[in-house]
């Protein structure tokens, strides 16, 4: 049977926390954590998560997952850094069909259920859907192929979100 003809149960996930960010709209903000590096941000972590943070002063960086609850839902896109339609596959558009965001943020502090950070690109109230250590063994990979992006990857620094992903 094929994958296509299979029908899938939906997943439900549940946050364990909120992002909170001097961003309130998507026009103007960084489009990635690697375009903000010193945009600070928080997270407040839900009081039943708590005990899920436990050692978590050792890291450097995180990463973040959440829901970006503020994008649309396409299969073709304009990306930020680009001005012609890619399947939102090959970008890293908020706007896909799960709406999926994964942030690598760098640790500031820790304070109770409070992780302060920066290399904010999210919006406030961002449901919060995990957290995993940044480990460069791991989450780092040397590679020269970059598809699309290696065209206009310098203008990261400067680019900022407008409208076209709501």
């Amino acid at each position: 049977m094929s994958t296509s003809t299979i029908p899938l149960e939906p997943i439900v996930y549940h946050p364990i926390g909120l992002v909170r960010s001097r961003f309130t709209e998507t026009a103007g903000m960084p489009i990635q954590t690697a375009g903000a590096a010193h945009e600070p941000g928080h997270v407040e972590l839900f009081d039943a998560f708590l005990p899920g943070l436990r050692d978590i002063e050792g890291f450097e960086y995180l990463i973040l997952m959440t829901h970006q609850h503020q994008a649309a839902q396409r299969l073709e896109v304009v990306p930020f850094l680009d001005n012609q339609s890619h399947g939102v596959f090959a970008t890293r558009a908020p706007a896909r069909p799960n709406r999926i965001g994964f942030s690598i943020v760098r640790l500031v502090s820790v304070e109770g259920r409070v992780l302060r950070f920066t290399g904010n690109d999210m919006l406030d109230g961002t449901p919060l859907l995990d957290i995993k250590p940044y480990v460069p063994r791991f989450d780092v990979r040397k590679t020269s192929r970059i598809g699309w992006f290696a065209k206009n990857i310098a203008d990261l620094p400067a680019t900022r979100a407008d409208e076209r992903m709501a």
